[in-house]
């Protein structure tokens, strides 16, 4: 077995680097293989020179239909571009990489390497404890999007039927437009067909591709209009009952008389709280929050931790919770300035 140091780090550019072969969610000119965990914009970074200069670029097939809705640009064509079920190894070199699922947005995927040596190296990606499966590993680098004590939902309630309830309720009163991220609008589209809601479903032309993306990999989203087509506008112009979906960057433009629901991870105070005078904000989210990212520890029966302090700023914060709490050495990558390594 390697010393458990050299198995893995994060750069300060953000390369989850595994074994001596792999950089996930960013490039390094040093690793031959790049992984993409999921087709969110702060795990895409660099794909566009990994694609140029690696000799091969790692996703799953979801996530690679999906990268190419959000960014054309990327060449996803490549040769050297594949697409890696879950659970199929990859060998590379004295490597191993097999995906496996992480429940987060449609496509997300854990990491895991194995060497020769029999070490085992795993990156979470981001991802929900629940639907997420643990991987016994050595070394674990784990996301710290919640990384805080303060980010736990203890909430008496269930979420997603208050949701649902929420949207029922106030589509009586006509269009019931919904705010988030890909992969979580999708989440929400799914909560209320399998509710059986079934008004029409409008969306703009981004909302809609990423929705037949993960419609054809199995999500039950039902029918889908544009908000450009001629039963979109009757629909919303006419404030009749229907639930739009936009990404959270247009909510501030959009849909303003009418009831508005964003959904966010960022809540752990109440599961709903109104913002607006017909706006609320549903503590729905597609992290694990900080109990959830102890557990994982706990369960994966690590060795050693890297906690990712590049893409949240509470990874510090989570590092010093886990030695603290499960005696297990950790560290905070990448360094801030005055940080030490060890915490």
């Amino acid at each position: 077995m390697n010393s458990l140091a050299e198995l893995a780090c994060v750069t300060k550019t953000g390369a989850v680097l595994l074994g001596s072969t792999v950089a996930c969610d960013a490039f390094d000119i040093n690793r031959p293989l790049r992984v993409v965990t999921h087709a969110h914009a702060d795990h895409l970074m660099g794909l566009r020179k990994s694609i140029k200069q690696c000799e091969k670029v790692l996703m799953t097939p979801a996530t690679c239909d999906l990268a190419a809705i959000v960014n054309p640009t990327f060449n996803l064509k490549s040769d050297n571009v594949f697409a890696l079920e879950y659970g199929k190894p990859f060998k590379h070199a004295d490597e191993t990489v097999t995906f496996l699922k992480a429940d987060h947005i449609m496509g997300a995927s854990q990491v895991l390497v194995e060497n020769t040596c029999g070490d085992r190296i795993v990156y979470t990606g981001d991802f929900k404890l629940e639907g997420t499966p643990v991987i016994d590993c050595d070394m674990l680098v784990i996301e710290a999007t919640y990384g805080t004590p303060g980010c736990c939902r203890r909430f008496d309630v269930d979420i997603r039927e208050l949701l649902v309830s929420m949207i029922e309720r106030r589509l009586r009163g006509g269009a019931v437009y919904v705010f988030g991220f890909y992969g979580k609008l999708q989440e929400v589209m799914q909560l209320l067909r399998e509710a059986y809601v079934v008004v029409p479903f409008i969306m703009p032309d981004t909302v809609h591709e990423v929705s037949k993306v993960c419609g054809s990999y199995g999500m039950n989203l039902g029918s889908l209009t544009l908000d450009t087509s001629s039963e979109g506008q009757e629909l919303l112009g006419g404030n009749l009952p229907c639930v739009a979906f936009y990404h959270t960057n247009a909510r501030f433009k959009t849909g303003l008389k009418n009831t508005r629901i964003c959904v966010s991870g960022w809540e752990f105070q109440n599961p709903c709280r109104q913002i607006g005078e017909r706006e609320y904000l549903v503590a729905l989210s597609d992290h694990s929050d900080f109990d959830d990212l102890i557990e994982y520890v706990k369960r994966s029966k690590a060795k050693q931790v890297i906690t990712d302090n590049y893409r949240s700023n509470h990874g510090k914060v989570l590092a010093q919770e886990i030695t603290k709490r499960l005696g297990v050495p950790v560290f905070a990558q990448p360094l801030g300035k005055g940080q030490t390594t060890l915490v």
